[in-house]
C-alpha cells in the first residue's frame, strides 16, 4: 500500500515519538499490555496515534483482515459528504484537492497508509467476543483463540455496529437486503423499490436507483437539507467557524442539531424530482406495503435503510452499560476506572463520529489514560 497518499500538514508535529515496534508473532504470543483499544477502524486508528506520541505501550485489536476494510465492503458510489480537508486524521492530510469528496476505497486506502506511516500495532482477524474484570481489576479481553490482558481498554468500535431491521414485516417481498449489503443497482432485480430510511444513506441510494427502478422513499419525518457548499465555502468550514461542529452534546445548539441531523449534498434534489416520497412504514404483510398515511403499495423489492445498532452484551462488566444496552460515560470516560469508549455520535461534540472530529477526542482519551497510568 502507498502511505504516500496523504501528506503532513503544517498544524501537526511530524517528529513522532520512538516506539518499540512489535511483530505480529511477538503480538500473538504476548499476553498483557498497557492499553488494548478494540477496533482498528478510524476511532482505533486515532487513539494508537495519539497513545504512541505519549509513549504509552498498547495494541489494536480488530476483527477484519485488513486496515479500511469496514470502508471498501460499503456501497460502490459511495463519497464521503466530507471534503478531503475534513477527512483526515491528526493532520495527516488527504492529497488531492483539498474541496474534492474522497470515494470509500480512497478513504480504505488513507487509512491502511496511516497505519503503516506511524506503525501502528494491530492484530488482525481478531474479534472480541467477551470484555471482564479480574479481582486484581485487569482487564481481560477475549477472542476465540486467547485471552489477552490489560491495565486499561478502549472501545473504538465506533458508533455503528449491527445493521438494524425493525420486526414489521414478514419476508414477502420478492427481495430484501439492509443497506450495508447495498453494492450498486445491478444487484438489484427488476421491478419497484421500496428504501425504508431517508437519512443520508437511504437518500443517496435512492438517488442512484432512480436511474435505474421504480422507487418510492419511506420516510419517518420531513427530510431537511443543507448543501455541501455555501459561498464557494465546504459546509463543514462553516461549520467550525461558527463552532457549531464543536458543540457539545447537551448545550443548547447540540440538543437542537440531534433532533433535526440534515441531510447534506446533492442527492435530495434528485429524490424529490425523482422518487415518490411517502411516510412512514406501518408494515409489509402479504406483499404490500401499509404507510401511516393511508397509502398502500405493491412491493417487489425492499432496501432497510434503517441504521444500525450497537451490541454491546460482550463487555460483561457491571455499570458501563444502561438498561438499554447504551454506553453510559461522560466524554468517553465511563465510570469503570481505565475503560473509555471513541467514535460515539456525539460523544464529546456534533463532529466526534466524523473522520476529522475523531482525532480530539483521541487526544482527549490518551490524556485520561496517561492520567490514570500516574496515580
Amino acid at each position: 500500500m502507498d502511505s504516500d497518499i496523504f501528506r503532513h500538514g503544517g498544524n501537526t508535529t511530524c517528529d513522532i515519538k520512538q516506539f518499540t515496534i512489535i511483530t505480529d508473532k511477538e503480538m500473538r504470543n504476548s499476553m498483557e499490555y498497557d492499553v488494548i483499544i478494540i477496533g482498528g477502524g478510524q476511532a482505533g486508528l486515532a487513539m494508537g496515534f495519539s497513545l504512541k506520541q505519549k509513549n504509552i505501550h498498547f495494541v489494536i485489536l480488530d476483527e477484519n483482515e485488513q486496515t479500511g476494510m469496514s470502508w471498501r465492503k460499503r456501497y460502490d458510489s459511495l463519497h464521503l459528504f466530507t471534503p478531503r480537508s475534513y477527512s483526515q486524521l491528526h493532520g495527516f492530510h488527504l492529497k488531492g484537492d483539498p474541496n474534492g469528496f474522497p470515494e470509500k476505497n480512497e478513504i480504505a486506502a488513507y487509512l491502511n497508509a496511516f497505519k503503516i506511516k506511524n506503525d501502528l500495532p494491530i492484530i488482525h482477524q481478531e474479534k472480541v467476543i467477551k470484555l471482564t474484570q479480574n479481582e486484581k481489576q485487569k482487564f481481560l479481553v477475549a477472542t476465540p483463540n486467547k485471552t489477552h490482558k490489560a491495565k486499561q481498554v478502549v472501545i473504538a468500535t465506533g458508533a455503528f455496529y449491527n445493521p438494524f431491521v425493525p420486526n414489521v414485516h414478514d419476508g414477502t417481498a420478492n427481495f430484501e437486503i439492509h443497506a450495508s449489503q447495498y453494492r450498486n443497482p445491478s444487484q438489484i432485480p427488476n421491478g419497484n423499490v421500496l428504501i425504508i430510511g431517508a437519512g443520508n444513506t437511504g437518500v443517496q441510494i435512492a438517488a442512484e436507483l432512480s436511474k435505474t427502478h421504480q422507487v418510492t422513499l419511506s420516510q419517518s419525518k420531513p427530510m431537511k437539507s443543507i448543501p455541501q457548499n455555501i459561498a464557494g465555502r465546504s459546509i463543514f468550514w462553516w461549520l467550525e467557524t461558527f463552532r457549531i461542529g464543536r458543540a457539545k452534546p447537551n448545550s443548547f445548539i447540540g440538543k437542537i442539531l440531534r433532533e433535526r441531523e440534515p441531510l447534506i449534498g446533492n442527492d435530495y434534489k434528485t429524490v424529490q424530482n425523482n422518487v415518490e416520497i411517502v411516510g412512514r412504514l406501518s408494515e409489509i404483510k402479504e406483499g404490500k406495503a401499509y404507510f401511516n398515511n393511508g397509502i398502500t403499495k405493491q412491493v417487489q423489492n425492499v432496501i432497510w435503510a434503517t441504521g444500525y445498532r450497537n451490541d454491546y452484551s460482550w463487555i460483561q462488566i457491571d455499570g458501563v452499560l444502561s438498561n438499554q444496552g447504551r454506553p453510559l460515560h461522560s466524554f468517553g470516560v465511563t465510570n469503570v476506572a481505565g475503560l473509555y469508549f471513541i467514535g460515539l455520535s456525539w460523544q464529546r461534540k456534533r463532529s466526534s463520529a466524523l473522520i476529522y472530529g475523531v482525532s480530539d477526542d483521541a487526544k482527549y482519551i490518551a490524556q485520561k489514560i496517561q492520567q490514570h497510568e500516574m496515580k
